[in-house]
């Protein structure tokens, strides 16, 4: 895996161990724009690792430091986000700009670069999230047309069967969701952020019985 060094002046001591990793689209109209912002003191955004569409992977941030990627954020019952993960940022303009499915160059090195990420540190599989997981009222990405199912086949985090028999009722739908991670506070949004993640055939910010059976069904892989 060939590495581009990119280095960003934007980043900081950790204050945490890392535990998570949180991949992110740039949301920007080309790589150019992404990189030059990524690097921009005055922007004061970050990432570890940035990916373009034809599979070039930059390093922008070592993983030692805590890149600033993740923003106003929270997990698993912890804010400060950024100090807990390591971030990768694929190359895609984003629901704003024209928002398109990721080719496989660039999916084919994620999953090589999140592999090897996660041999380097103690990230546990519910803890391989979307910047949409842990911000759901603020983002959207990586969004529904990411293949997030290929990269749990990959043995990069969790993805729940399509059917089976486990279920929730929906009234326990915001507690389920809660205790796998998700902030709830704005309750449509985590159920969306949910969706676009594991559900992504149909994101409505409402629980149904499918939506309500692929969390019952992740909640029991999580452990």
């Amino acid at each position: 895996m060939r590495i581009i060094e990119a280095p960003s002046p934007n980043f900081g001591p950790r204050r945490a161990p890392v535990d998570m990793l949180v991949l992110h689209y740039t949301g920007m109209t080309d790589m150019e724009s992404a990189l030059a912002r990524l690097r921009d003191a005055q922007a004061a955004v970050s990432a570890h690792y940035l990916i373009d569409e034809d599979g070039t992977l930059y390093a922008l941030v070592p993983e030692e430091s805590r890149a600033w990627h993740a923003g106003l954020s929270w997990w698993r019952g912890e804010g400060d986000v950024n100090s807990r993960s390591v971030g990768i940022e694929l190359v895609n303009p984003g629901h704003e700009f024209g928002y398109r499915p990721f080719p496989e160059a660039q999916i084919a090195v994620l999953i090589d670069l999140a592999r090897a990420v996660l041999v380097r540190h103690a990230i546990p599989p519910r803890n391989v999230v979307g910047h949409a997981d842990v911000a759901p009222a603020r983002r959207q990405d990586p969004g529904e047309l990411f293949p997030w199912a290929r990269l749990a086949e990959a043995g990069v985090g969790l993805f729940p069967a399509a059917e089976g028999s486990a279920a929730l009722a929906e009234d326990d739908g915001l507690a389920a969701l809660a205790a796998y991670g998700y902030d709830v506070t704005d309750p449509a949004a985590a159920v969306t952020a949910f969706q676009r993640h594991f559900r992504p055939r149909a994101v409505t910010g409402s629980f149904d019985a499918e939506t309500l059976g692929r969390l019952a069904r992740l909640t029991a892989l999580a452990g």
